[in-house]
C-alpha cells in the first residue's frame, strides 16, 4: 500500500497494524494468522492459509479484483471481502485509451524512428499501419465503473460505442451514449476495437478464444486490461501471427509475472504493460486510502454495502 493508506491505518487508535512485505507463501502461512483484518495488495491467500486464520474477520482488496483469494474458503469461514471500487476506474480507463492510441497512432514506432536517426523513414511507410479513431466502432465488454469512464473518452474521439453486458439495462447504456448489444458474436463482427472490463470467474474464463477472434475483422484490436485468463493467450498469439486480428494491448496475464518464454512478450503486434492500469500517482494513493478506510469502516460497522463482495 502507498504511504497515505499506511499512515491512515497507523493513525487509527482502534487497532495496531503491521506491514508485511515478504509475500512468500511460507511467510504468509506464518504471519497472517496473527491478524483480525488484512489489507491485500499483492500475494495469494489460499485455502491452507485461510484455514490457519482463525482470528481473521475481513480482507480488504487494494483494488476490485479478488481472484488472488480463495473465496470459497472465505464464505465457509464467514470472512468478509471488501473492494476499493471508488478509486479504481479513472486510471484504468485512461490506460486503455493509452493502449488504443499507442496502437492506432504508432507512438512507439515513431519514437524509435526519431531516436534511431530514421526521421524521414515515415515518408516511406505503408501508411495503412496507422489509423484514425474517428468513426471506429469500440465494443466494450463489461459496463461497470471502468466501462462507464471509458465510453466518455471514446465518444470524445467521435467513436461509435457498443456495449455487451447482460447485467446492465439498455437504457443505462444509452444514457452514457452507447448502444447495448445482446449477441456477442454479431458485435464482434462489426467491432474495430474490443476492450474487456470483466472480472475473472467461471463465466469469463476464456471469454475470448480463437473462435471469437475469427469472427472479428482482420484489422481489429483487442485490449485486455481486466484479468489474465479472460483472453486465451495461446489463441491470441496464434491469431496475431496468422493475421486473424491486427494488434493487441495486454496489461494482464494468466500467470503473473509471465514466463519469459511467453510468446506474447516477443510478439511485435502487442503493446504490453505489467498489470499497471491503475499505476498512477493519484490512482495508487486513492486506492490505498480507500482500502485503509474500508478496514476502519468495517470494524466500526460503517462499511458501505456496495463495497462488500457477495460470496
Amino acid at each position: 500500500m502507498k504511504d497515505k493508506g499506511i499512515e491512515l491505518l497507523k493513525s487509527y487508535k482502534g487497532f495496531d497494524c503491521e506491514l508485511v512485505t515478504d509475500l512468500s507463501r511460507e511467510n504468509l502461512l506464518l504471519k497472517l494468522p496473527e491478524f483480525d483484518g488484512i489489507a491485500l495488495r499483492r500475494g495469494k491467500i489460499d485455502r491452507e492459509i485461510l484455514n490457519k486464520c482463525d482470528k481473521l474477520k475481513v480482507i480488504a482488496r487494494h483494488g476490485v479484483g479478488y481472484d488472488s483469494v480463495d473465496t470459497v474458503s472465505l464464505k465457509e469461514k464467514g470472512i468478509t471481502l471488501l473492494v476499493a471500487h471508488n478509486s479504481t476506474s479513472t486510471s484504468p480507463a485512461e490506460h486503455i485509451m493509452f493502449m488504443i492510441m499507442n496502437i492506432y497512432k504508432g507512438v512507439s514506432m515513431f519514437d524509435t524512428m526519431v531516436r534511431n536517426g530514421d526521421f524521414v523513414k515515415a515518408i516511406h511507410l505503408n501508411i495503412e499501419q496507422n489509423f484514425e479513431l474517428f468513426d471506429k466502432t469500440v465494443l466494450i465488454a463489461g459496463f461497470g465503473r471502468i466501462g462507464k469512464k471509458l465510453i466518455k473518452k471514446c465518444l470524445g474521439f467521435d467513436m461509435k460505442v457498443i456495449v455487451f453486458d447482460p447485467y446492465v439495462d439498455d437504457k443505462v447504456i444509452a444514457s452514457f451514449g452507447g448502444k447495448k448489444v445482446s449477441n456477442l458474436e454479431d458485435a464482434l463482427k462489426v467491432a474495430d476495437i474490443l476492450s474487456l472490463s470483466l472480472p475473472l470467474n467461471s463465466e469469463t474464463k476464456n471469454f475470448i478464444t480463437l473462435r471469437e477472434m475469427k469472427l472479428m475483422k482482420k484489422s481489429s484490436v483487442i485490449i485486455n486490461a481486466a484479468r489474465g485468463g479472460v483472453v486465451n493467450e495461446v489463441d491470441l498469439n496464434n491469431a496475431l501471427n496468422n493475421n486473424i486480428i491486427a494488434f493487441a494491448g495486454i496489461d494482464v496475464f494468466e500467470k503473473e509475472p509471465p514466463e519469459l518464454t511467453n510468446p506474447l512478450l516477443t510478439n511485435q503486434k502487442v503493446v504490453l504493460s505489467p498489470h499497471a492500469a491503475t499505476f498512477t500517482k493519484e490512482g495508487l494513493e486513492s486506492m490505498a486510502v480507500e482500502t485503509a478506510q474500508n478496514i476502519i469502516d468495517f470494524f466500526e460497522n460503517k462499511i458501505e454495502s456496495t463495497k462488500i463482495v457477495k460470496l
